[in-house]
Protein backbone atom coordinates (compact mmCIF):
# COMPACT_ATOMS: atom_id res chain seq x y z
CA UNK A 1 0.00 0.00 0.00
CA UNK A 2 1.83 3.25 -1.32
CA UNK A 3 1.73 6.51 1.62
CA UNK A 4 -0.06 10.07 0.68
CA UNK A 5 2.19 12.56 0.95
CA UNK A 6 1.30 16.13 1.30
CA UNK A 7 2.60 18.75 -0.30
CA UNK A 8 3.98 21.72 1.60
CA UNK A 9 1.49 24.09 1.33
CA UNK A 10 -1.12 22.33 -1.06
CA UNK A 11 -4.14 20.43 0.29
CA UNK A 12 -4.18 16.49 -0.95
CA UNK A 13 -6.66 16.79 -2.69
CA UNK A 14 -7.83 19.53 -5.46
CA UNK A 15 -9.72 20.54 -8.32
CA UNK A 16 -8.57 21.15 -11.64
CA UNK A 17 -10.59 23.40 -14.05
CA UNK A 18 -10.60 22.95 -17.30
CA UNK A 19 -13.08 24.32 -20.00
CA UNK A 20 -15.33 25.99 -16.72
CA UNK A 21 -15.09 21.94 -16.27
CA UNK A 22 -13.85 20.01 -12.76
CA UNK A 23 -11.33 17.21 -12.75
CA UNK A 24 -10.80 15.33 -9.57
CA UNK A 25 -7.21 14.94 -8.56
CA UNK A 26 -5.13 13.53 -5.48
CA UNK A 27 -1.67 13.50 -4.29
CA UNK A 28 -0.52 9.82 -4.88
CA UNK A 29 2.84 8.10 -5.00
CA UNK A 30 4.40 11.78 -5.00
CA UNK A 31 2.17 12.51 -7.90
CA UNK A 32 -0.69 13.86 -8.70
CA UNK A 33 -3.63 11.11 -9.90
CA UNK A 34 -6.35 12.27 -12.01
CA UNK A 35 -10.43 11.18 -11.68
CA UNK A 36 -10.46 9.43 -15.34
CA UNK A 37 -14.32 9.69 -15.65
CA UNK A 38 -14.17 13.39 -15.25
CA UNK A 39 -10.77 13.63 -18.17
CA UNK A 40 -13.08 11.13 -20.33
CA UNK A 41 -16.21 13.37 -19.74
CA UNK A 42 -14.30 17.16 -20.73
CA UNK A 43 -12.84 15.50 -23.83
CA UNK A 44 -16.35 14.19 -25.10
CA UNK A 45 -18.98 15.70 -23.55
CA UNK A 46 -20.42 12.26 -23.20
CA UNK A 47 -23.82 12.18 -21.25
CA UNK A 48 -22.46 8.63 -19.35
CA UNK A 49 -18.69 9.07 -19.21
CA UNK A 50 -18.76 5.77 -17.44
CA UNK A 51 -20.10 3.90 -20.65
CA UNK A 52 -18.14 5.77 -22.95
CA UNK A 53 -14.94 4.41 -20.87
CA UNK A 54 -16.23 0.78 -21.32
CA UNK A 55 -17.02 1.42 -24.97
CA UNK A 56 -13.55 3.07 -25.70
CA UNK A 57 -11.97 -0.27 -23.93
CA UNK A 58 -14.00 -2.73 -25.98
CA UNK A 59 -12.37 -0.91 -29.38
CA UNK A 60 -8.81 -0.86 -27.35
CA UNK A 61 -7.45 -4.23 -26.48
CA UNK A 62 -4.33 -3.00 -25.35
CA UNK A 63 -5.76 -0.31 -23.41
CA UNK A 64 -8.10 -2.88 -22.04
CA UNK A 65 -5.33 -5.52 -21.07
CA UNK A 66 -3.21 -3.23 -19.42
CA UNK A 67 -5.75 -1.29 -17.20
CA UNK A 68 -5.34 -2.39 -14.11
CA UNK A 69 -1.85 -0.72 -14.47
CA UNK A 70 -2.55 2.13 -15.87
CA UNK A 71 -5.59 3.01 -13.71
CA UNK A 72 -5.45 2.53 -9.75
CA UNK A 73 -8.73 2.90 -7.51
CA UNK A 74 -7.95 5.89 -4.68
CA UNK A 75 -9.87 7.74 -2.42
CA UNK A 76 -11.32 10.93 -3.59
CA UNK A 77 -14.29 13.23 -2.46
CA UNK A 78 -17.48 12.49 -4.62
CA UNK A 79 -20.98 13.90 -4.24
CA UNK A 80 -21.43 10.95 -1.90
CA UNK A 81 -19.10 11.54 0.08
CA UNK A 82 -15.20 10.09 -0.11
CA UNK A 83 -15.33 7.08 -2.42
CA UNK A 84 -12.58 5.39 -4.62
CA UNK A 85 -12.15 6.54 -8.08
CA UNK A 86 -10.45 5.37 -10.86
CA UNK A 87 -7.51 7.50 -11.40
CA UNK A 88 -4.47 7.41 -13.70
CA UNK A 89 -1.63 9.72 -13.64
CA UNK A 90 -0.10 11.78 -16.24
CA UNK A 91 1.55 9.31 -17.94
CA UNK A 92 -1.36 7.12 -18.11
CA UNK A 93 -3.77 9.81 -18.58
CA UNK A 94 -1.66 10.28 -21.97
CA UNK A 95 -2.37 6.70 -22.85
CA UNK A 96 -6.25 6.92 -22.42
CA UNK A 97 -7.07 10.09 -24.61
CA UNK A 98 -4.84 8.25 -27.48
CA UNK A 99 -7.93 5.97 -27.06
CA UNK A 100 -10.03 8.71 -27.11
CA UNK A 101 -12.17 9.09 -30.81
CA UNK A 102 -13.45 12.76 -30.55
CA UNK A 103 -12.59 15.76 -32.10
CA UNK A 104 -12.06 17.68 -28.55
CA UNK A 105 -9.46 15.20 -27.77
CA UNK A 106 -7.57 15.82 -31.13
CA UNK A 107 -5.80 18.93 -30.07
CA UNK A 108 -4.40 16.76 -27.38
CA UNK A 109 -2.70 14.15 -29.35
CA UNK A 110 -1.35 16.59 -31.96
CA UNK A 111 0.62 18.76 -28.67
CA UNK A 112 1.52 14.73 -27.77
CA UNK A 113 2.78 14.15 -30.90
CA UNK A 114 4.76 17.54 -31.31
CA UNK A 115 6.30 16.58 -27.88
CA UNK A 116 7.23 13.36 -29.28
CA UNK A 117 8.81 14.78 -31.97
CA UNK A 118 10.65 17.31 -30.26
CA UNK A 119 12.09 14.67 -28.05
CA UNK A 120 13.53 12.48 -30.98
CA UNK A 121 14.73 15.60 -33.13
CA UNK A 122 16.67 16.62 -29.03
CA UNK A 123 18.04 12.69 -29.05
CA UNK A 124 19.37 13.42 -32.40
CA UNK A 125 20.81 16.47 -31.98
CA UNK A 126 21.16 17.04 -27.60
CA UNK A 127 21.65 20.81 -28.35
CA UNK A 128 18.49 20.92 -28.94
CA UNK A 129 17.35 19.91 -25.64
CA UNK A 130 20.08 22.10 -23.64
CA UNK A 131 18.26 25.13 -25.49
CA UNK A 132 15.18 24.02 -24.71
CA UNK A 133 15.88 23.98 -20.60
CA UNK A 134 17.57 27.64 -21.41
CA UNK A 135 14.14 28.67 -22.33
CA UNK A 136 12.23 26.94 -19.35
CA UNK A 137 14.43 28.41 -16.67
CA UNK A 138 13.75 31.99 -18.52
CA UNK A 139 10.24 31.36 -18.70
CA UNK A 140 10.14 30.91 -14.93
CA UNK A 141 12.77 33.70 -14.54
CA UNK A 142 15.87 32.43 -12.77
CA UNK A 143 18.71 34.68 -12.91
CA UNK A 144 20.63 34.29 -16.16
CA UNK A 145 23.93 33.45 -14.17
CA UNK A 146 22.10 30.42 -12.57
CA UNK A 147 21.36 29.12 -15.88
CA UNK A 148 24.17 29.11 -17.14
CA UNK A 149 25.41 27.64 -13.90
CA UNK A 150 22.89 25.16 -13.75
CA UNK A 151 23.83 23.74 -17.32
CA UNK A 152 26.95 23.82 -17.28
CA UNK A 153 26.62 21.48 -14.25
CA UNK A 154 24.68 18.89 -15.82
CA UNK A 155 27.29 15.83 -17.10
CA UNK A 156 27.44 15.30 -21.03
CA UNK A 157 27.44 11.50 -22.37
CA UNK A 158 29.67 10.95 -24.54
CA UNK A 159 28.29 9.24 -27.62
Amino acid sequence: MSRKTAIPGKSESHLVVFQEKAIRRTWHNEEWWFAVVDVVSVLTDSVNPGDYIKKMRLRDNELSQGWGQIVTPLRIETEGGIQRVNCANTEGLFRIIQSISSPRAEPFKRWLAQVGYERVKEIENPELASARARELYQAKGYPQAWIEKRLRSIPCVAS
